[in-house]
């Protein structure tokens, strides 16, 4: 994405959503950002990282400002036990903040699959993992520093305005724009990946109890190729740090870049043309995609290459929910005939106590549901929205969804005294957008 004019259309990796801002900055350390804030007059302000939130977060007619330039860690304190709090610039992408870490001998607890996004657009729509005694990455969060609808720096944890805290780690920038986030890291690992197709039955029958699939290994997930019944299980485990199995570099790039990439996106491509081959499409890529098993580090094993563009919604639901959701998903499909190319994918992770985490208390299932780019999306995400509403299911805030405030207050116990830290920090709107105050509600509006 060009920052280098003044003006000019942006849209997200998705193509769900554009903006024409007045100006399009890129300061290059705090002190720009805390002038551009002051310096903004009635404009609003906005911060865009990699653009994969699917929702229009990003989006505005007055200041979009790319945090690219402040990237990098700033300080590492380490402690006896090997770990560390880390702090890094808002704008490092997770990839990169990924090989920091690892060149200090840390890493993360737990990470999504795709690791282009800044870390502060990451904590900031609540991305997760999978791992059921794990949390997300806002739950790895112990400090801020943001810059407020002042223009003033100031600095937020636990300990020091822990509200302005808790929304600033987890609240879509409806606060401030962040600078820095400080992270509690481990000592690096190594996981043992198992990957092998399982039929559906196989999986669901599996899930639970002290030997079952979700409790028995640190990451557990599952992929569900729609009008078949088969899927790909990834199970995930640390191992010693001299486990090394590596995969060879002809089979890593058999099935991460042709078959996940490369074939997926032609399959794609033929299925869009010819929905009536969805079907057997779907049967031959789960079968296509056969079982290996290596050990690597950990976020080497954790992330996979995305380079087929898709369209995405996930929901958060109670753990013990997901066979009567994929029933009902399945249900659904059958009586209407609508063609899904893409797998839908299930996680897991621990409950936290992070105010506007989909896991706020509750042990959790994300089911997320994908849609190729040039297809249709709509009716397919309405449907599994309708059906994940019996089960009081959360929308991950970065993945497209259609609840307002109305239907937030009730899956969100946090959410009032969110909006009342929003509009103490930011009265005037500064921050807000479209989507910002769809979900939150305008500011000053429904504050407890």
């Amino acid at each position: 994405m060009n920052f280098g004019g003044n003006r000019g259309e942006w849209q997200n990796w998705a193509r769900t959503a554009q903006a024409n801002p007045v100006r399009r900055v890129r300061p290059r350390d705090e002190e720009g950002l805390a002038a551009l804030v002051r310096g903004a007059g009635d404009l609003r302000v906005r911060a865009v990282g990699a653009g994969h939130s699917f929702t229009g977060a990003a989006v505005t007619d007055g200041i979009l400002v790319s945090l690219d330039a402040m990237t990098g860690i700033e300080r590492v304190d380490h402690r006896a036990d090997g770990s560390a709090r880390v702090t890094v610039r808002a704008g490092t992408r997770l990839g990169d903040l990924n090989a920091g870490l690892a060149a200090h001998g840390l890493g993360l607890r737990n990470l999504g699959d795709i690791d282009r996004q800044s870390i502060a657009g990451a904590i900031s729509t609540g991305t997760h993992g999978t791992g059921i005694r794990l949390p997300g990455l806002a739950a790895q969060v112990v400090g801020v520093r943001l810059v407020t609808a002042s223009g003033d720096v100031v600095e937020a944890s636990p300990e020091h305005r822990p509200e302005l805290f808790e929304v600033a780690r987890l609240g879509l920038g409806s606060v401030g724009v962040l600078s820095a986030v400080t992270l509690d890291v481990v000592p690096a690992f190594r996981l043992e990946a198992v990957e092998e197709p399982w039929p559906l039955d196989r999986v669901l029958e599996g899930l639970e109890g002290p030997d079952g699939l979700i409790e028995s290994n640190d990451h557990f997930e599952f992929y569900w190729f729609p009008h078949t019944r088969r899927t790909l299980t990834k199970r995930n485990n640390r191992v010693p740090d001299d486990d090394v199995r590596p995969l060879s570099k002809v089979r890593a790039w058999v099935d991460d870049e042709l078959l996940s990439n490369g074939v997926f996106a032609a399959t794609n491509t033929l299925t869009a043309a010819v929905p009536a081959l969805t079907r057997s499409v779907n049967g031959i890529a789960a079968r296509a995609l056969g079982a290996r098993t290596y050990t690597a580090a950990s976020h080497e094993v954790l992330v996979s290459p995305r380079r087929v563009r898709f369209r995405e919604m996930e929901y958060a639901i109670p753990r013990a929910a997901v066979p009567q959701v994929l029933g009902e998903i399945e249900g659904w499909l059958a009586s209407t005939g609508e063609r899904i190319p893409f797998p839908l994918e299930v996680r897991y992770t621990a409950a936290d106590d992070v105010w506007l985490s989909t896991a706020y208390r509750r042990e959790t299932a994300y089911v997320a549901v994908h849609q190729y780019v040039r297809l249709p999306y709509r009716r397919y995400f309405s449907a599994v929205e309708r059906i994940v509403a019996q089960v009081q299911g959360r929308p991950h805030w970065g993945k497209l969804h259609w609840l307002g405030p109305d239907e937030l207050d009730a899956l969100y116990p946090r959410l009032a005294q969110a909006r009342a830290v929003r509009a103490e920090a930011d009265p005037g709107g500064r921050f807000a957008n479209a989507y910002v105050d769809h979900v939150l509600g305008a500011p000053g509006e429904r504050a407890a």
